[in-house]
């Protein structure tokens, strides 16, 4: 049984309040600490007539009385819960018949107070209650814990830590400041997207949601589809953004019950797998400042800075904060729920790599108050490493961390159903730990087993957990091989057979070829085969390789083909952000207003590329917006905006102009419908034969545009796929097939609907005859910059 430690109550209309200094703002990706002399302190307004009460522990027999852990309360109304002992586990906050279990980590923290707030007294930075965790009785080795019995429905909670402040030796406690739990559920304060706090405040205090046996969700019987990764075509979204925009027409535009109302485009593009950007509770007003550029204010518009980890996004719900969180978080399961109805799997981005909190400049939220040294990488003195980029670098091979992240992707897995996860900048997951050596991580030493902090590892621990997991058995893990520290793994992440890789030499390639570069015709036929030059000495398949030419970072599609140079002026930074290699080519005039010819060529080279992705082995990703051409006006750095730019037009898909989204569709189709474009290993010479101009003479020479191959496949037969990037037009030998004859399918070459001449297309024999003598004489005609598919006929067609 559970020891009551206090029964007795605080009355709530003299609870503490949290003063709060004026609002800081970031104006860049480091955000500055309040001045720590200046920092609020939480007072006890205590009724004059009440005198101070030392509670005591009762455990059946006399007692003992509690010393600086003693609790000073108000006698004044009963508390609607008792505080008991708890458990040391499961961390965060956990429903149990009769009351809630507290439990968190510090190690390092001499005293622990749990936080509790009604969400009326958060909105006036005002703490509910206090309850102090005994050391003696609290705390399990490094785990602090408590247990409320009664009634918290409706409550909000946070932890604050006392403790050294030391920054030079990596401490960063303070006992004025509530913290978030970083195993808390829903993160509450804000509701509406970019909507500032009290006083214009971006940074408004925050709390966790109380969790009750209430909290339910009617899943209907939904089960994980389990598709084989080969056969997945991914598209990666901005949830905001897909609907944000006002052509969408959805009652709740730029939520997760908008994208569910949009679930039949996805399903009509061919999409089974969509790839959610960042949905982890993040502050959009991170970076907010004013943009004279655009008139508006910049925010955090992609996500790739997590607060907490456990929590849904709430501000991308119609719900937001209401109901404690919980209505958001059913939103979101919604969301996937709708999706696997659809046959639509969920994979999440997440950002393990580093947190919201910054550098030694950053707030201090969650990790860094509850024990700072342990959850970031850092330097002998207590600075912090920095291979994100972004300030920090999370100490993932760290016990306690790596336990915490497996913890978490189990809970987003059983939980909210989620069929896998993106890791971005995942090579820090390989990284060594703070503190790394062979006792931290095997329990013994062994010869040689001093590592820096940051070392790559081959064999790192947290892949190791994540990839052996029981409960993530199953689950699809893809990883950004590369970070910002100059760690590049593409072809080599430690992978034990089941991870892929968003394979950036793909893109790189692909797009290096399409636009005519000399040298890539060789590497090019690499990627059309599923990149076994990476994966084959490692024992992956094609399947391994996530083959995308555009993504949230970069150029969309239509850019690629529209500027040479980025134009990041919006961003108000003189375009000085942002990648300045793209390999793309503007068709011969920069910008969107150019002559018909070059509209025209441009088309050619979208679908170039999208057909490209169809027939590569491996598993294809599509940008959002890409399906119809979305332009950000050459801008390949939109974080910072949440206006036109990145919001997904559904004017324009629908567009009569917007021919491209047939094509798209026809082409993902044709991917699903053939046996051999989604193959389990590398294809063999007995199924796949490269050709050139004349058939069975590839050219692989330096100045090779021109790369070709013909393919079996068991539903369609035989198929001659060519990609001329020359901008000569040429005439092409086919192979000898006796007694039958090549057919048209796909021209890039043509205008629509000729381009794919699908069985719905007007007089489509009559297209067909248009090559007949070409055909006859087993030629054909190719345009300059342009892309074919040929199916084998099954005999001999007249003329």
């Amino acid at each position: 049984m559970e020891q009551l430690i206090a029964s007795t109550s605080i009355s709530l209309s003299h609870a503490p309040k949290l003063h709060l200094p004026r609002p800081w703002r970031s104006h860049s990706n480091s955000t500055k600490l309040l001045d720590r002399t200046h920092t609020p302190t939480l007072t006890w307004r205590m009724h004059p007539k009440s005198p101070p009460l030392v509670v005591k522990a009762r455990d059946g027999g006399g007692g003992t009385q509690l010393d600086s852990a003693a609790l000073l309360v108000d006698t004044t109304k009963l508390r609607r819960f008792q505080v008991l002992l708890g458990h040391p586990t499961p961390f965060g906050a956990t429903a149990r018949d009769g009351g809630v279990n507290f439990a968190v980590y510090s190690a390092n923290a001499a005293s622990a107070t749990l936080c509790l707030f009604t969400p009326s007294d958060l909105e006036e930075n005002r703490v509910t209650e206090e309850i102090h965790l005994d050391p003696t009785t609290n705390k399990s080795g490094n785990v602090w814990h408590v247990f409320l019995k009664g009634d918290l429905s409706g409550m909000l909670y946070g932890y604050k830590f006392d403790g050294k402040f030391s920054p030079e030796e990596g401490q960063y406690f303070d006992s004025s400041r509530v913290v978030l739990d970083p195993y808390g559920k829903a993160v509450i304060r804000r509701g509406e997207f970019g909507t500032l706090g009290p006083d214009g405040n971006c940074w408004p205090q925050m709390a966790c949601t109380v969790p009750s046996l209430n909290d339910k969700f009617d899943w209907e019987g939904d089960l994980p589809l389990k598709y084989p990764q080969k056969d997945l075509i991914i598209y990666e979204m901005h949830v905001r953004g897909f609907t944000r925009h006002e052509s969408s027409g959805t009652e709740f535009p730029g939520t997760y019950l908008g994208v569910v109302e949009k679930l039949d485009h996805l399903k009509e593009l061919g999409i089974n797998c969509i790839e959610l950007m960042p949905c982890n509770e993040f502050n959009e007003l991170e970076y907010f400042s004013y943009n004279s550029v655009l008139g508006d204010y910049k925010v955090n518009f992609w996500g790739y800075s997590t607060v907490n980890y456990f929590s849904p996004m709430l501000r991308y719900s119609s719900a937001g904060v209401r109901n404690c969180g919980h209505d958001a978080i059913n939103e979101l399961k919604l969301l996937i729920k709708e999706a696997h109805k659809r046959g639509i799997e969920v994979v999440m981005d997440v950002v393990f790599n580093h947190t919201a909190e910054g550098n030694e400049n950053g707030p201090i939220l969650s990790f860094r108050g509850a024990d700072n040294s342990v959850y970031y990488m850092l330097a002998p003195k207590g600075e912090f490493y920095n291979y994100s980029g972004c300030g920090n670098t999370f100490n993932c091979n760290h016990p306690v961390v790596r336990q915490f992240i497996v913890d978490c992707l189990r809970y987003w897995v059983t939980e909210m159903h989620v069929d896998g996860f993106r890791f971005d900048l995942a090579s820090i997951m390989t990284r060594g730990s703070s503190l790394w050596d062979a006792v931290n991580v095997y329990g013994s030493r062994i010869e040689g087993d001093f590592l820096a902090t940051g070392t790559p590892l081959s064999s790192p621990p947290l892949i190791d957990m994540i990839s052996n997991d029981p409960i993530l058995h199953g689950v699809k893990l893809i990883a950004e091989a590369w970070d910002t520290g100059g760690l590049y793994q593409v072809g080599s992440f430690p992978h034990w057979g089941i991870w892929s890789e968003w394979n950036g030499k793909y893109r790189d390639t692909v797009r290096q070829f399409i636009k005519g570069t000399d040298g890539f015709s060789g590497a090019f036929a690499e990627c059309l085969c599923g990149s076994p030059n990476l994966y084959q000495d490692g024992g992956r398949k094609p399947w391994n390789s996530i083959n995308f030419v555009c993504a949230h970072d970069g150029f969309t599609l239509a850019d690629l083909v529209t500027y040479n140079n980025k134009h990041n002026w919006a961003n108000g930074e003189d375009n000085n952000d942002g990648e300045n290699h793209n390999n793309s080519w503007n068709c011969g005039q920069e910008g969107e207003f150019v002559s018909i010819s070059v509209k025209k060529l441009r088309k050619r080279q979208m679908q170039n590329f999208f057909l490209c992705l169809m027939v590569s082995q491996g598993v294809p990703m599509i940008y959002m917006g890409d399906e119809y051409g979305h332009t950000k006006g050459g801008n390949n750095n939109t974080y910072c905006h949440d206006n036109y730019i990145n919001y997904l037009r559904w004017d324009k898909k629908e567009d009569s102009s917007s021919d491209f989204f047939r094509f798209c569709c026809l082409m993902t189709k044709f991917r699903q419908e053939s046996e051999s474009l989604g193959l389990h290993d590398f294809p063999t010479a007995e199924r796949l034969q490269w050709h050139g101009h004349a058939a069975r003479m590839p050219d692989w020479s330096e100045r090779s545009r021109f790369v070709a191959f013909s393919l079996t496949d068991s539903v369609k037969g035989e198929m001659y796929i060519a990609f001329n990037a020359s901008h000569l037009a040429v005439t092409i030998s086919l192979p000898e097939r006796p007694g039958r004859r090549w057919e048209p399918l796909v021209d890039t070459g043509k205008s629509a609907p000729y381009d794919f001449l699908s069985s719905d297309v007007p007089e489509r024999q009559i297209a067909i005859q248009q090559y007949a003598h070409f055909l006859d004489a087993n030629l054909y005609p190719m345009l300059s910059y342009s892309s074919i598919i040929l199916l084998l006929s099954p005999e001999l067609q007249d003329a």
